[in-house]
């Protein structure tokens, strides 16, 4: 199936880390972090909030209050995300852990080749078991842990880690049973066994041998957690898989894993979300400012201009790594936070639009150059910089101590996003552009394309309150086209159910069009506003720009042409003109 369509409040920041080890900690560089004025839509929690790392339980000392917390993040606007590793403990008192007791009632554990439960280790204290995610029982028995949980601690989405699935035994305790063709297989790529940290291969699911089963096993989690959030939510689920098999994202987004803090893994992220991209895994990010290992200050300041533009944006370290939030490493890396996560969150209209045509047509989000430029042999190898559909294209600074960034720019009218400013570009050539610590990351709008803009605000459930706008970068010719969709933003199947509205719009200078814009589908009845409405690389200043006969307030600089106080609901076909 096609990907899924994520919350719109999912296409927001989110921050996490592993080892905030307690609610007063997460709490505090939460609130410090908007204080700060970084925007901010999801706080998240790894596995250190939990009761002895057991899934489904929270530490009622260290954790004690969370439940209020959850729904005071609720009231204002933002979201929270928990952690669930696949595997459960298997060694608590009989009738103390409903995870493990319902399983063994439900039969849905991961055999050994004798017919026993699987008995591995992974962060719980003693022994840890494995749900069966192919045994018919597993997804009411997922669902069911999961909405008991969800009545304690009201999350909105699910991190699913650790689901290769891992095991810190190589099979076993004491390993994989002799003689088994599964374990031991004529040839291994790399010489590993295939069990190293991970079960035998000969252990048995519903359907088959692990051997058969390791490569899905990821992906029979994510649905079975996308069908439980459906029903325990009634909302759009939001997960986040680390493992992932072709096919996994009708029910997740993924993320890189455990990667370091290095200007290697920062510079990698790119390429490896440009894969997934075109592997049909849109919603794909890495952790800004690296896991493993300490960040620097100028390396997050880096990573964050980045990282706010992954499809899916989120600063994340290890648990024996300092804090690396932003206001943890100081006002640099506030600046650069703040300033690139207030573009992306303009930009999230678009994003939002993006994903629509992801799931519905199958077309990538972040996407390499030569998706869009494949007759210059110049894109085939460009690996450091990226576009997001057919309009934005990236261009980070990726090196330390890097002052400047030397970027390809293919044929065609650009314009800088920040200022507006045309280039035309009549061969693709490579040009250099500033890229001071702290700033705004280079981004190059491509004429002929219209795009939607939000509010510059801290949550995506303030700005679906506030006017859209409409920015216009014209091509040569004079001329531009966009669309814009809109639903609620969490419901489920507005799309199949036709409760959406998808606009098309256009502009043609030769025309004397300012701005027309079309009603394609109009099954959802809250229709934005839009206030403003600019057009770049305009050739000369109008004398008048009307709406309906009347005149409308207008700015003209720098060949850019600015329509203020439009005030006009999305509700009927319109046009702006110009004379």
């Amino acid at each position: 199936g096609m990907p899924a369509m994520p919350p719109y409040w999912g296409l927001g920041f989110h921050l996490c880390r592993f080892g905030y080890k307690t609610l007063n900690r997460t709490r505090y560089i939460m609130e410090m972090n908007i204080k700060a004025g970084v925007p901010l839509d999801t706080q998240w929690n790894d596995i250190d909030y939990m009761k002895s790392n057991n899934d489904f339980t929270y530490d009622k000392d260290r954790f004690e209050g969370l439940p209020e917390f959850v729904r005071e993040l609720h009231a204002s606007g933002r979201h929270y995300v928990v952690i669930v590793d696949p595997a459960v403990s298997g060694s608590e008192a009989p009738g103390s852990y409903p995870p493990y007791d319902d399983g063994v009632s439900m039969d849905i554990f991961v055999k050994n080749i004798t017919g026993g439960i699987v008995f591995g280790k992974v962060w719980n204290d003693k022994s840890s078991v494995f749900p069966d995610f192919s045994h018919p029982n597993a997804t009411t028995y997922w669902m069911t842990q999961l909405a008991r949980f969800h009545n304690e601690v009201p999350f909105d989405g699910a991190w699913i880690d650790m689901n290769e699935p891992s095991n810190f035994y190589d099979g076993h305790k004491d390993g994989c049973p002799p003689n088994q063709k599964e374990d031991q297989p004529p040839y291994v790529p790399s010489g590993e066994k295939l069990c190293a940290k991970t079960l035998c291969m000969s252990d048995r699911h519903y359907i088959s041998s692990h051997y058969n089963v390791h490569n899905i096993y990821s992906q029979m989690e994510a649905r079975a957690t996308y069908k439980a959030l459906v029903q325990i939510r009634r909302k759009r689920p939001f997960i986040i898989s680390r493992a992932t098999s072709p096919g996994q994202s009708k029910w997740s987004g993924h993320w890189s894993g455990d990667i370091s803090s290095s200007w290697e893994d920062m510079k990698l992220s790119i390429p490896n979300i440009l894969s997934f991209g075109m592997y049909g895994m849109p919603l794909m990010g890495a952790d800004i400012c690296g896991f493993n290992q300490n960040t620097t200050v100028e390396l997050c300041a880096r990573w964050h201009a980045l990282g706010a533009f992954y499809p899916f944006s989120r600063n994340h370290n290890t648990d024996d790594g300092i804090d690396q939030d932003p206001v943890s490493l100081g006002e640099l890396v506030v600046r650069s936070a703040s300033a690139n996560l207030d573009i992306r969150y303009k930009l999230i209209p678009y994003l939002y639009t993006l994903f629509y045509r992801s799931h519905v047509y199958g077309e990538t989000v972040a996407r390499p150059l030569f998706f869009e430029f494949p007759d210059d042999p110049n894109t085939y190898d460009i690996d450091e910089q990226f576009m997001w559909g057919s309009a934005f294209l990236f261009n980070p600074a990726l090196y330390q101590g890097q002052t400047e960034v030397k970027a390809y720019v293919p044929a065609g009218l650009w314009y800088d996003a920040i200022h507006n400013e045309p280039m035309e570009v009549e061969n693709g050539t490579y040009m250099t552009f500033p890229a001071a610590l702290g700033d705004t990351m280079s981004i190059l709008v491509r004429g002929g394309h219209i795009f939607p803009l939000g509010s510059s605000i801290v949550t995506t459930t303030d700005q679906r309150q506030k006017p859209v706008y409409f920015s216009a970068a014209l091509d040569k010719d004079g001329t531009a086209q966009g669309e814009l969709f809109w639903d609620d933003g969490d419901s489920l199947d507005t799309i199949e159910n036709g409760k959406y509205n998808l606009y098309k719009f256009y502009t043609d200078w030769n025309l004397n069009i300012v701005f027309s814009l079309s009603r394609v589908v109009t099954g959802f009845t809250e229709q934005p506003i839009v206030d403003i409405v600019m057009v770049s690389g305009v050739p000369q200043a109008p004398t008048n720009v009307t709406m309906g006969g009347q005149s409308l307030y207008f700015e003209f600089r720098n060949k850019v042409l600015l329509v203020r106080n439009v005030d006009q609901r999305l509700d009927h076909d319109f046009e702006i003109n110009w004379s």
